[in-house]
């Protein structure tokens, strides 16, 4: 795990090189004030003021250059000086402005890198100095949470099963003295049918679980947070084709979400009682394996047409959701890489959200904007429950046609949460395809950071 503490520090006035970030409405003005050696250097770049345009600039003595930034994203944006943060000479740095604020965070996960399999040459850390010492314990956390949803989708499926998702969250309860405990074998057979059957025909070393976390103080609101972790979807017999299963390692990043948004919760010791569920399977195929056409139950007691076992994801969120219900929640939100049909929707960078909680829904998009972490609402429309209708059982969890897939997967989900416990479904991608400064190509936090400033502000520190 990176150790992010390296690239950000207070600043008590120790040597530092300059960082300009000017936006472009204000360019002409600043660059107007500048001595003529620095409007020279600026000339000779033939920089014209437009958002990306950047230069060192000269100084006094040739090793005391600074650095121009020409950027038009909003002050409150983690990605504001993200690029200088990957691009930089090792060495230590402070704004012009004196003031860092959410910027910080980007700056560091531009020097986060996942390099589990390369080799790669060690290098030194750019420090970002702030004027504000107190956001930096958080901002350590929030890139450490994000570095770990990153990393764990990143991670091949051969060195990471359901085992290993079991491991993370041991590992989170040993650093803040939680609680965990799984259902495996004949426990999982009889209590969690659904997520049972679609992890039976993986290896017995890749056998399904449940993994459940509990912490915090029993006498706060108890909330539940649920993940799916499925670690490989090869599509089950409805075989996926080779180019829609390249990338189904990603299909535990819902697990990776909830886990790095407990260790958030833990961190920051926020008033709740925490309840940590993740079903964790690998959809495989052999002679065992669940079939089109099997009739599946519940812990709920429903009965479940499997119409599609590559729609399984819900299917496992069916009984974690069931799970986490019996504890009377206060709320539930629930992580899934879940539909194709969310990402035709809205592209890959925008999660929808469900809820049927006009409060909540609010709450979440006023902390994903806030946290420039967007999600965008899609209606739980009644209508469509129909689609979920079996002849021969109490609903399908595929219905076909594939009208509103993300919307019938949300109501599909709905059916396992109590009518009284206010509940959200974030359909996250966890990948990103194109890389953007702080950002790079491959798994990423999606609805994460978001969630956080949402509890955050739900349930604040006394």
């Amino acid at each position: 795990m990176t150790d992010f503490t390296q690239f950000i520090a207070a600043d008590r006035g120790q040597s530092a090189r300059t960082i300009h970030v000017v936006h472009p409405d204000g360019y002409d003005e600043w660059l107007g004030s500048q001595p003529r050696r620095v409007r020279t250097a600026v000339t000779a770049h033939r920089l014209t003021g437009k958002a990306g345009d950047r230069a060192v600039l000269p100084a006094d003595t040739d090793d005391e250059w600074s650095m121009l930034l020409v950027c038009n994203e909003a002050v409150t944006s983690p990605w504001r000086i993200a690029s200088l943060g990957a691009q930089l000479p090792e060495g230590t740095y402070r704004l012009a402005s004196g003031e860092v604020g959410a910027a910080g965070l980007g700056w560091m996960l531009a020097q986060h890198r996942f390099d589990r399999y390369t080799k790669s040459d060690p290098a030194g850390a750019r420090v970002l100095l702030t004027d504000d010492p107190a956001r930096i314990d958080e901002m350590v956390r929030l890139a450490s949470a994000v570095a770990m949803v990153r990393d764990l989708v990143n991670t091949g499926a051969s060195d990471l099963g359901p085992a290993e998702l079991e491991d993370a969250a041991d590992a989170l309860a040993k650093a803040h003295g939680a609680a965990v405990t799984v259902a495996r074998g004949d426990a999982l057979a009889t209590g969690y049918p659904m997520i049972y059957a679609v992890g039976q025909a993986a290896t017995k070393e890749r056998a399904p679980r449940l993994i459940e976390l509990e912490w915090g103080d029993p006498a706060h609101p108890r909330i539940a947070i649920v993940g799916k972790g499925v670690v490989f979807d090869s599509g089950g017999l409805n075989i996926k084709p080779g180019a829609g299963m390249r990338l189904m390692k990603k299909d535990m990043g819902g697990a990776a979400h909830a886990l790095a948004l407990a260790g958030l919760i833990m961190g920051q010791r926020l008033p709740v009682r925490l309840h940590l569920l993740v079903p964790a399977v690998e959809n495989a195929i052999a002679g065992n394996a669940f079939r089109p056409g099997d009739v599946l139950k519940t812990r709920q007691g429903l009965t479940v047409e499997n119409t599609n076992t590559d729609a399984e994801g819900r299917l496992i969120l069916g009984d974690a959701l069931t799970r986490a219900g019996e504890a009377s929640p206060e709320m539930i939100v629930d992580f899934a890489t879940l539909t194709g049909a969310a990402r035709i929707a809205l592209g890959p960078d925008l999660p929808p959200l469900f809820t049927d909680d006009e409060a909540l829904a609010a709450d979440f998009l006023a902390a994903g904007s806030v946290a420039h972490d967007p999600l965008w609402r899609l209606p739980m429309w009644d209508g469509y429950d129909e689609m979920l209708k079996s002849d021969i059982a109490d609903l399908v969890n595929s219905p076909d046609g594939g009208f509103a897939g993300a919307i019938t997967a949300a109501l599909f989900l709905r059916r396992f949460v109590p009518n009284d416990t206010i509940w959200a479904h974030i359909d996250t991608f966890a990948w990103r395809p194109v890389a953007k400064p702080g950002r790079p190509k491959g798994g990423e936090a999606l609805g994460l950071r978001a969630t956080y400033m949402m509890l955050k502000a739900r349930y604040p520190r006394g």
